[in-house]
């Protein structure tokens, strides 16, 4: 990226002075090696994001950014309630893509004496990979039923504990959801895949805590060091995609129709209030839902394959966040509380100390920030910040960020040796597609450390735990 471009504020903050059509500044926050690495692609999305009506305060862009479709990914835009846009592309095609964690109640040498059988049982139990399909097949009405319902329909459904519920996002499910919203199409798509993993970046990974930063956070969380966790990585699947995909061809003509001006077509957007706008976000709801009962139904395949061969094994949910989302929050905007629809496109939400969405364990530390690896490389536990209303929407980074394209990862990456190196290194990967295992090397993306060290010196999200892989379910 060109940094003469921007101005410089910190060492881990820097604008893109607003210039006409912006309406306001785009804000970097990245070490100005991250800042290299990123292309001048996002600079110019930023840009366009931050012409669009009723947008406010800043367009934000997250360490681990990178160019998306309309909107950067790593990016973070809200608009206001009553004359606001919301866009498709900035919430992205995998809808509330996101990350749950579990404590097991186990440790390290627990796992140790049974760490292969361990792997292949997960790998047996949890369905991975390009169009893996589920045990379980919904007809209509219950397709409709869990798109209403979310996590908490699965937990009716016995998948899942009724305090899970207590630690997702939104307790679960996503209010103001409209099944009748979606195609057909989205809805057949989705018919075989509850309770699978996809493929791509998605993937069920048991960890090991090597390092708490933070000790009075990491007891709130419940984390030590030694402990064995078990993350998942997934989301809606082929419904999330299919939703986006009807309504960013929607939103082509709705733009149109509203006299909307888009630097690019994968920018379309509606107004918020229009009939467009609110059927978009009814359908995108649903979708949420559709993720949220995802990972709650392989939060339960996970928990029958650990029962298997450690039958005190507790799994207890830590918490459960979303990435791709545009919610309704309140925020603080020149001192005066606003109504607004925050878009966070592989951005985490991170509420800082005594937000009221938050569990009452650990309402008095913050959220925890679930920032995933991808393999080889760590995961790590953050905490939101009292700061990071003001800096970023209460928004923090993803994951680490892709440094190069799944084309190009193929070139200079075989599977089946990767699969070799990582086992050496003491990390069993078990994958339906040594293909994918290539397009997801560790290589292909950033240094997750320094994404989550920029995160923590920019006051995004603190630093509570590092994590390190033992075991890699890969899609």
């Amino acid at each position: 990226m060109d940094t003469t471009r921007l101005t410089q504020k910190s060492a881990f903050e820097w604008w893109l002075e607003a210039s006409p059509p912006m309406r306001v500044p785009g804000i970097l926050y990245a070490n100005e090696a991250l800042l290299r690495e990123m292309d001048d692609k996002v600079l110019e999305q930023m840009a366009n994001v931050a012409s669009l009506p009723g947008i406010v305060q800043a367009v934000y862009a997250m360490p681990d950014a990178h160019w998306g479709y309309g909107f950067p990914i790593g990016g973070v835009a809200a608009f206001r309630e009553d004359d606001g846009v919301v866009s498709a592309g900035g919430v992205g095609f995998d809808i509330s893509c996101g990350v749950r964690t579990m404590h097991t109640g186990l440790t390290v040498e627990d796992i140790e004496p049974i760490k292969e059988d361990l792997a292949q049982g997960l790998f047996r139990h949890v369905p991975a990979g390009v169009g893996s399909i589920g045990k379980i097949h919904l007809e209509p009405a219950e397709m409709d039923a869990m798109l209403q319902g979310g996590a908490e329909w699965a937990v009716k459904q016995g998948y899942g504990r009724p305090e899970d519920l207590e630690r997702i996002e939104e307790h679960g499910r996503m209010e103001g959801a409209r099944p009748e919203l979606i195609s057909l199409q989205a809805k057949r798509r989705q018919a075989d895949e509850m309770g699978t993993l996809g493929s791509g970046n998605h993937y069920l990974e048991v960890q090991q805590v090597t390092e708490v930063f933070d000790t009075r956070v990491a007891e709130a969380f419940g984390v030590a060091v030694g402990d064995v966790l078990v993350s998942i990585h997934s989301g809606s699947r082929g419904l999330g995609h299919q939703v986006a995909t009807d309504y960013s061809r929607q939103m082509v003509e709705a733009a149109h129709k509203y006299g909307l001006e888009l630097a690019d077509l994968e920018l379309a957007c509606a107004p918020i209030q229009s009939e467009e706008g609110q059927a978009y976000l009814g359908a995108m709801r649903a979708a949420i839902n559709c993720a949220l009962a995802n990972r709650q139904i392989l939060t339960h395949l996970a928990r029958e394959a650990f029962a298997y061969l450690l039958p005190r094994a507790d799994l207890r949910l830590i918490y459960d966040v979303s990435h791709n989302t545009a919610k309704l929050e309140e925020h603080l905007i020149e001192g005066k509380p606003q109504r607004l629809y925050v878009h966070r496109k592989g951005a985490t939400r991170a509420f800082g100390p005594g937000h009221p969405a938050l569990p009452e364990a650990f309402r008095a530390v913050g959220q925890p920030v679930l920032i995933g690896g991808t393999m080889g490389t760590a995961s790590y536990i953050l905490v939101g910040t009292p700061e990071g209303e003001a800096r970023s929407l209460s928004s923090s980074c993803h994951g680490a960020g892709r440094a190069m394209s799944r084309h190009q990862a193929l070139k200079q990456w075989r599977g089946k040796e990767l699969v070799r190196e990582l086992g050496q290194r003491g990390i069993i990967v078990r994958s339906p597609s040594p293909r994918g295992v290539a397009e997801e090397a560790p290589g292909a993306y950033k240094d997750v450390t320094a994404v989550v060290d920029a995160a923590h010196a920019a006051g995004l999200s603190r630093k509570v735990a590092r994590l390190e892989p033992l075991i890699c379910i890969k899609g």
